[in-house]
């Protein structure tokens, strides 16, 4: 099983382009996006690391409110992520996809794929 890492915002574009061409009633089972896509939705939420560049634009006043010298570490090394997975159970459907949507999943430069 392979997985993809979207942000939200190429989610929202890559699921308006699959509404055009799939009718709606494939998005609203899990078994049938299955089945039919080739590939399940999970939300995921959690922390990252920050890069360079979110580190040196961290600014410590933000970081205020936190009790323990420990959490303030942790907030300045993390970022929290919200993020689309796309479970795929099906090589040549999950090869597929990344060329077709190639284009908008390669704008976001940390592509992760898992």
């Amino acid at each position: 099983m392979s997985t993809l890492k979207l942000t939200t915002k190429q989610w929202q574009q890559i699921r308006a382009e699959l509404h055009t061409e799939y009718p709606k009633s494939v998005f609203m089972l899990k078994n049938k996006m299955r089945q039919v896509l080739g590939f399940t939705v999970r939300e995921h939420t959690g922390y990252r690391p920050r890069t360079v560049k979110e580190l040196d634009d961290y600014d410590l006043s933000d970081n205020v409110w936190h009790e323990s010298e420990k959490d303030r570490k942790f907030h300045r090394e993390n970022i929290h992520e919200h993020a689309i997975c796309l479970d795929f159970y099906n090589e040549r459907r999950y090869t597929m996809f990344l060329l077709k949507f190639s284009e908008l999943i390669n704008a976001r430069s940390d592509l992760r794929v898992h």
